[in-house]
């Protein structure tokens, strides 16, 4: 039994996750992991929009966040009807 393939429009879309870390993330790691928007919530932590292609991009982007050495908080993948900027401080 053969797998059903994607379309082209699915190989295209990319998802977009919501990353919260503990901490205060500076403005200049926004092109670094290629978010779409960055925002200091209350509690302390930061809140990321990025996109990944596929599991892997999405891996890729975590292994950044181990890299840096930030303690990761959450990972929410967010629906597309949803606003662009997580709620919270956006400083």
């Amino acid at each position: 039994m053969s797998e059903p393939r994607a379309s082209p429009e699915d190989q295209r879309r990319t998802d977009q996750y919501e990353i919260r870390v503990k901490g205060r993330l500076a403005a200049r790691w926004t092109t670094w992991f290629g978010m779409s928007s960055l925002s200091h919530e209350q509690d302390g932590a930061t809140s990321m929009r990025v996109a990944a292609v596929d599991q892997a991009a999405l891996l890729g982007l975590l292994q950044k966040v181990h890299d840096m050495g930030l303690s990761l908080v959450s990972v929410t993948c967010i629906d597309p009807g949803q606003p662009d900027a997580p709620t919270g401080d956006s400083r």
